[in-house]
């Protein structure tokens, strides 16, 4: 390779690099003024959430199957990647023109707040992240460039030029520590703003039974009887958490009613509070799958709340918007039929965190959350299906969405290796608001149904830990579980994917025994 070849692929590497590292400095510049105004309004997220928007539903069932808890992480991975990407093109072009280098990171950011400004409820001011992050990222760019112009490559016969060369890293190192302090500065605003909110909650006027201790105190690899709030399981197409003011923040509801409401924070805590156990499940949740879980919940009846309105004989569903737009369906007739719908308040006898909804969140027991469990709930506007359809509506997922009788087996764990002897095989079953879980069985390497033994009741809205004593011997053993519910009815070994009205089938696993 000749030196001027070797000349030649270090500008061209130094070009990509200035792109990318230009990129890098708006980003972090964008996401610290979306930390102060609004953290949905960050470049990178917006981008995001639109991706989110228009991500076939096979495929994002795909990705929760795949990553879990994860897939929030991997997607915003993946679009800062691309983003990176084409932003090493635009600085391999802006090698031989600046303008259009810099035009083509004004058309990224360009589609950055193009995406912030179309959620549904954006104002202008949500577009300033990314103005923002193109005029950084642009000044970057062009000092990089200007930098690299002046430089000489490769190496000079003297010390003349070295001044230049000397320019292009203190640049460099300038503009990647400032990407370092933007990005540490808004990530570390992020986590103080949301921080959980300090609100006294008053005591329910109808408060659940004594919890009683879980099985986990005598088995530790059992599920515990209660989740705690920090360990529940979250899954909802947001990739930040929003961050409300409870003093501002009103419930409005409206539609088929005789008369608009509208609720401040104080006013729902004003109303008899009610205190319940109840099991939330994702209608995404795989045949022994962990998006489930359960809360003690505080709030106040739905019912109680819908009777401040009115509730016209016409509607028949509660159409529930969050704070940013997002809407979900719930048919009326169930979320009215007696069972103990709340609005919630509480959780765990703390409020609401805020990655669950807080200040004030629908919990709906036996309903799949995606027509029961609005997050950040702002309004509920009584409707018609016919006349409105929803977010999951609008991608054909059910409209009627009960809970389907499951378990799960937690120990031993799929292909873990065991001792041989005496040891145990347990977990949870749950059969919301269809009479509790009566009954688990075991069937060990398809042999006859085993009884298995349950732990205590917490009511029929609430999970039920099991477990059952084995005695393994050396092998390869097949463990299957099944539960029957407070109806009678056993749990189906016909398996169906989450899609559209979430999954069923019994749960098998492999276990090694030495």
């Amino acid at each position: 390779m000749t030196p001027m070849d070797s000349s030649r692929g270090v500008r061209a590497l130094l070009s990509a690099g200035s792109g990318v590292l230009a990129a890098l400095v708006g980003t972090a510049a964008g996401h610290l003024t979306a930390a102060l105004l609004d953290p949905a309004a960050s470049p990178v997220l917006a981008v995001g959430s639109t991706v989110i928007d228009w991500t076939p539903t096979p495929l994002k069932e795909w990705a929760i199957r795949t990553f879990g808890d994860d897939d929030k992480a991997v997607l915003v991975g993946s679009v800062l990647v691309g983003v990176l990407v084409l932003a090493a093109v635009a600085g391999l072009v802006a090698r031989h023109r600046t303008a259009l280098g810099a035009a083509m990171l004004v058309a990224l950011t360009a589609l950055a707040g193009a995406a912030a400004l179309s959620r549904p409820q954006a104002g202008v001011v949500d577009v300033v992240p990314s103005l923002v992050a193109a005029l950084t990222g642009v000044g970057a760019l062009v000092w990089l460039v200007r930098a690299a112009d002046t430089a000489p490559w490769p190496e000079p016969a003297d010390d003349a030029a070295r001044p230049s060369r000397r320019g292009v890293l203190v640049a460099a190192g300038v503009l990647g520590l400032a990407a370092a302090v933007m990005g540490g500065a808004g990530r570390w605003l992020t986590r103080l703003r949301l921080q959980p909110a300090e609100v006294d909650l008053p005591a329910a006027t109808d408060r659940a039974p004594r919890f009683p201790t879980g099985l986990e105190e005598r088995f530790p690899d059992i599920t515990a009887l209660r989740t705690p709030s920090e360990e529940f399981y979250r899954i909802d197409t947001r990739l930040d958490v929003p961050l409300v003011d409870v003093d501002d923040w009103r419930l409005t509801i409206d539609g088929d009613v005789q008369r608009e409401v509208t609720l401040s924070f104080e006013d729902l805590l004003a109303m008899p509070l009610v205190e319940r156990d109840i099991t939330l499940t994702c209608v995404s949740n795989s045949v022994g799958g962990e998006y489930v879980g359960g809360a003690r919940w505080l709030g106040v009846r739905l019912t109680d709340v819908l009777d401040l309105a009115g509730v016209g004989s016409g509607a028949d569903q509660i159409l529930s918007t969050d704070v940013d737009g997002m809407t979900i369906s719930t048919p009326l007739e169930l979320a009215t039929d007696g069972r103990d719908a709340l609005v919630a308040v509480g959780m765990n006898g703390a409020a609401l965190p805020r990655e669950h909804g807080f200040p004030v969140r629908l919990v709906i027991p036996g309903l799949y959350g995606f027509i029961s469990a609005t997050k950040w709930l702002e309004r509920m506007t009584l409707t018609t299906y016919a006349a409105e359809s929803a977010y999951w509506t609008d991608r054909d997922w059910a409209t009627d969405a009960p809970i389907k009788l499951a378990s799960r087996i937690d120990t031993p764990g799929s292909f873990d290796t065991i001792d041989a002897g005496d040891t145990v095989i347990g977990g949870i079953a749950w059969a919301q608001h269809r009479g509790g879980v009566a009954r688990v069985e075991v069937s060990i390497d398809g042999g006859a149904w085993q009884p298995a033994r349950l732990g205590p009741d917490v009511g029929e809205d609430y999970w039920r830990q099991w477990w059952l004593p084995w005695e393994a011997s050396s092998g390869r053993h097949t463990l299957t579980v099944r539960a029957v519910d407070g109806e009678g009815e056993t749990q189906t070994p016909v398996r169906a994917d989450p899609f559209p009205e979430g999954a069923s089938g019994l749960q098998q696993i492999v276990v090694d025994v030495d």
